[in-house]
């Protein structure tokens, strides 16, 4: 999961800092105080939040690590990990649909216009990696069910 978020967070680190990686659109006037520390944590909650998804499929998905003060080697509810990775990914996958009808322009749906179509077909590849997101989600999510919810056999 790591790895399918970190090209948009790399993609949208130069936006930040005023390059507008081909888009047609004018830079954010003299915000940059603003908008770097904001794109710089955007990409770093990214990263967490897939760096968490790994969770679902690993040993510290079920059981808090030895190291943790307090909680460490305690057995983690399945409901702390389902409820918010079934939301997250019902979230993103929203997020899918809305790229879906902007990127091919359906039901009126329009994307943001481009200098060329190589920086169309890069932005499209970039996002749409990351829109795959929550159907990931909510298929590692259900995966998690199955192991800590039913009963074997």
């Amino acid at each position: 999961m790591p790895l399918i978020g970190l090209p948009v967070c790399l993609w949208r680190l130069p936006i930040g800092f005023g390059c507008m990686m081909g888009m047609d659109v004018p830079p954010a006037s003299g915000e940059r105080w603003l908008t770097v520390p904001y794109v710089l944590a955007l990409s770093l909650l990214s990263e967490a939040f897939a760096l968490l998804c790994s969770g679902l499929v690993s040993w510290w998905g079920e059981v808090v690590p030895e190291w943790v003060p307090v909680a460490g080697g305690r057995r983690i509810p399945p409901v702390v990990a389902i409820v918010p990775a079934a939301f997250g990914g019902l979230l993103f996958s929203a997020v899918l649909v809305d790229w879906v009808l902007s990127a091919f322009r359906i039901g009126g749906f329009e994307g943001v216009a481009y200098t060329s179509t190589g920086w169309k077909v890069l932005a499209d590849v970039v996002t749409g990696l990351c829109a795959l997101w929550g159907p990931m989600t909510l298929a590692l999510t259900y995966a998690y069910y199955r192991r800590r919810c039913r009963p074997a056999g």
